[in-house]
């Protein structure tokens, strides 16, 4: 499936912002959230993401019916995307120096996502999709997060996602970008001009015992993941920024990968934000209170020289 019809997007200052963090097979529920949203006649005209959240909410900015989102996220987010190992990084753990570790070492190839990214958009650019779209990266040199409006869209993607350690970085206007959810789990802080802000963010749960170190590594990722999400909603509600969180209610646990599980995720999307609605509303509603320029006092000056003339 490949993006069709595309319109530039109005440079105007975004009233509402569609923000996506990274949650696995769950950030799907972004597309429900959306369609829940449509049914009352609104539309996000700005779309940020990061990880899953920049790959599900492409497929809302690029206008995709729920269905064909639904139909594309089968394919863009399955297993067997972790699956291509690459042996030669093997022999460059046992023999570093011999087999040429570098810093963009990966256990995984990402040819197969590249792929797949590419059946579901095409060549299009991300400055030529009909709902803008800002995708969060990380850049692997400096640490600093990235936020990408322009450019290939397939690349942007793959640099969103790209794990460290699991998949390679991705070359970009001569930056070595990977994974946005070291940097800004939650991308808030890409969308500052937004006047208001619907973000889908996901606590990741810790670990019930730590017996290995994989589950050593993963309670101290996940700590410094959650604390990061938190710290950037608190700073984006402190600047006095519209925020309105929505969560899933969840009543099983759903894995990374559970393709599965996304038609009943994408239920919980609509259900969390018919749960949110009125807040939605209310938030937009004092947005455009704000906004409406005031309207002047009005004078008139034959009247007051009339008084002027009468109190002499």
């Amino acid at each position: 499936m490949s993006v069709q019809k595309i319109t530039p997007p109005s440079p105007a200052r975004p009233r509402l912002a569609l923000v996506l963090g990274s949650g696995g097979v769950r950030s799907i529920a972004a597309v429900g959230i959306a369609d829940r949203l449509a049914r009352e006649g609104i539309h996000p005209d700005l779309i940020v993401g990061c990880s899953s959240g920049a790959l599900f909410g492409a497929t809302i900015a690029c206008g995709m019916s729920s269905n064909d989102a639904l139909q594309a996220a089968t394919r863009l987010w399955s297993p067997e995307l972790t699956q291509q190992r690459r042996w030669r990084a093997y022999l460059q753990l046992i023999a570093p120096k011999l087999a040429g570790f570098t810093d963009n070492f990966a256990l995984r190839d990402d040819g197969l996502i590249a792929q797949r990214v590419h059946e579901a958009f095409g060549e299009v650019r991300i400055e030529h999709l009909p709902t803008r779209l800002r995708i969060a990266a990380t850049d692997a040199v400096t640490g600093n997060p990235a936020v990408l409006s322009r450019g290939p869209l397939v690349d942007a993607l793959r640099a969103s996602m790209a794990v460290p350690i699991m998949f390679p970085g991705v070359d970009i206007d001569g930056r070595r970008l990977v994974d946005g959810v070291l940097s800004d789990p939650l991308p808030i802080s890409a969308a500052p001009d937004a006047g208001v802000v619907i973000a889908l963010g996901f606590h990741g749960a810790m670990p019930r015992r730590v017996d290995r170190l994989s589950r050593l590594v993963a309670q101290t990722s996940t700590t410094l993941i959650n604390n990061l999400m938190q710290a950037r909603i608190a700073a984006a509600r402190a600047s006095g920024q519209r925020v309105v969180r929505v969560e899933l209610d969840l009543d099983r646990p759903i894995g990374l990968w559970d393709t599965r599980a996304m038609p009943y995720l994408f239920e919980a999307g609509q259900r969390a934000a018919e749960a949110q609605l009125s807040k939605i509303l209310a938030a937009l509603e004092s947005h455009q209170s704000a906004t409406m320029p005031r309207p002047e006092p009005v004078r008139f000056p034959f009247a007051m020289e009339a008084c002027q003339v009468a109190t002499h």
